[in-house]
């Protein structure tokens, strides 16, 4: 199950075309559905959990927590809607191609997907890239 959290005030549209979207990520990857939490934050929430947790003290964009089993996957997702408005910006890409590529990049995460080195990074950049062309909205006509 897949489930949108806000600890800010943005509130994501259409829920539910995001959750079908992941959850075909997920199939697409041969993985299982398990508890996928995302949590929707600003900058000073995820800078917190980023000191807590991680013992890095800097701005980002996202932090997953992993608690996959074998192939379900499972975990929290902690993304700052200022980081994704501000690299949206940055990047010259809409808002919502932006946090569609954030919210992949967890899961992707969770599928064993990584971007320590500038090899990783290629692939997970070509990863969010081709799960982004799987998201589609239904348009009532």
């Amino acid at each position: 199950m897949i489930s949108f959290n806000y600890e800010t005030d943005f509130l994501l549209d259409n829920e539910e075309a995001y959750e079908v979207w992941l959850s075909q990520v997920i199939v697409s990857e041969m993985k299982k559905e398990g508890e996928i939490n995302y949590i929707f934050c600003d900058d000073d929430y995820l800078v917190e959990i980023n000191q807590q947790y991680l013992n890095h003290d800097t701005l980002t964009d996202i932090i997953s927590f992993d608690y996959s089993i074998g192939n379900e996957l499972h975990g929290d997702i902690f993304i700052s809607i200022e980081r994704v408005r501000e690299n949206a910006s940055d990047f010259a890409v809409t808002f919502e191609d932006e946090l569609k590529r954030v919210l992949v990049h967890g899961v992707l995460h969770y599928c064993g997907y990584k971007d320590k080195s500038e090899e990783d990074e290629q692939i997970m950049r070509a990863k969010e890239e081709e799960k982004m062309q799987l998201f589609h909205v239904k348009h009532n006509s």
